[in-house]
């Protein structure tokens, strides 16, 4: 009977295997893994990576009972995780232009896996922080995985390539969610982060097996990257466009999720925090709508499904602000805004991916503006709640709409 890592490299073989023209393994010719079990490999990698960003914030009451502390006290450890994953962006995503993909993902695995596993006991929460940042900023994988995607695709498929791994993504956002405060009600919290540990470890090793195995000469400093963002926007008038306009996305987004359960668990409804945090299985159904959106952007382009986007975003804000009173505009308001939010980021990153010499630079610096709009959107919407009530959360969102598009709207 064959030992279980032996079969291992049997499927690691199988999948990465040089094809001909039949699709079946050729003896020559480059090493091309077969796309759907690639993809698929991809996008469960990216969910479990994605998910560890998210894993503190559905926790933070368990970790606060267990250092005998209060929840506000240890509340600031879900925005370390934030500032952790913005950092691992800066520093290792724009690599993915100079350096052995393999490797990086492979190295960046363990160190996660590492990181997971030191908050999993960690004796406090400055302990606890200090592993979370680590892991945050070191769980950034999904980001390399996404410019080969887009690098290896064919052109007329290159959207719905993309979308895959944008929905193991977005999957991973969401469950992080559910799922982990769900377990860790069970298990408890500790448990959440060696499970994640565990998981990272298989499925980011796994991953690397099977991409390709890369030589690029490096032309510049190590992390060159970070000081090129800026030119690379400047001289790709597309993906300006392209930051701008999901950073308007994300940031509405963000002003919206992020305080829907002040909403939920307030005087208007009253709701458990396990109750609210239900309301994440509505962005884990919009998911669908990614390969939708990847097969619209093949087709019609770009510009014409972030258009729709907005347009979908923009009927969500009024079913919010109707949501304060009527529970089910929240509902239907929850998975507009998902379906808007995952679309145009679908096509937002394709043509970012497409538009400049350097896909991974180039990403950085898109998803950098997306994650810079959607933090300042969500401070906003927390000042906007405590003076105007869940009205001016729903005005956070919609002025961030109205910047997004209208700021692009003008060919420059």
């Amino acid at each position: 009977m064959p030992s279980a890592s032996s079969t291992t490299q049997q499927i690691a073989q199988q999948i990465t295997a040089p094809r001909g023209a039949s699709g079946m393994p050729s003896a020559g010719g480059p090493r091309t893994p077969a796309p759907a079990l690639f993809l698929t490999l991809l996008a469960v990698c990216s969910a479990v990576t994605a998910a560890n960003i998210y894993l503190a914030a559905p926790l933070l009451t368990l970790i606060a009972r267990d250092f005998g502390s209060a929840p506000s006290a240890v509340a600031w450890i879900a925005s370390v995780a934030q500032f952790g994953y913005a950092l691992g962006l800066l520093l290792f995503a724009p690599l993915g232009d100079g350096v052995n993909r393999r490797r990086l993902v492979s190295g960046l695995t363990v160190v996660t896996a590492l990181a997971l596993a030191a908050a999993a006991a960690a004796p406090g929460s400055a302990a606890l922080a200090a592993a979370v940042l680590v892991a945050s900023a070191a769980t950034v994988i999904p980001q390399l995985l996404v410019p080969l995607v887009a690098e290896r695709a064919p052109v007329e498929r290159r959207a719905r390539h993309v979308a895959a791994v944008v929905a193991g993504l977005f999957t991973g956002i969401v469950a992080a969610r559910v799922a982990g405060g769900l377990a860790g009600q069970a298990f408890g919290w500790r448990w959440v982060f060696a499970g994640a540990a565990v998981l990272t470890l298989a499925l980011g090793l796994a991953t690397s097996l099977v991409l390709p195995s890369e030589r690029r000469p490096r032309t510049g400093p190590l992390f060159g990257g970070i000081a090129a963002l800026p030119g690379v926007v400047r001289h790709s008038p597309d993906l300006w466009r392209a930051c701008v306009r999901q950073a308007g996305m994300f940031g509405a987004w963000s002003a919206l999720w992020t305080s829907l359960a002040l909403l939920l668990t307030g005087p208007e409804y009253g709701l458990s925090t396990a109750t609210a945090g239900l309301f994440g299985l509505f962005g884990l159904a919009a998911t669908v709508v990614a390969p939708l959106a990847g097969g619209l952007v093949d087709r019609f382009g770009a510009a014409r499904v972030v258009r729709t986007a907005y347009l979908l975003a923009a009927v969500s804000v009024p079913l919010f602000w109707a949501g304060g009173q009527v529970l089910a505009a929240l509902f239907v308001a929850a998975i507009a805004i998902h379906a808007a939010l995952v679309a145009s980021h679908v096509a937002n990153q394709t043509l970012a991916l497409t538009t400049t010499s350097t896909p991974a630079t180039a990403n950085t610096a898109y998803v950098v503006a997306g994650f810079a709009g959607g933090a300042t959107a969500s401070a906003l919407a927390g000042s906007a709640y405590a003076h105007f009530g869940w009205g001016g959360v729903c005005a956070v969102a919609g002025l961030w709409l109205l910047l997004g598009w209208g700021t692009t709207a003008v060919r420059r």
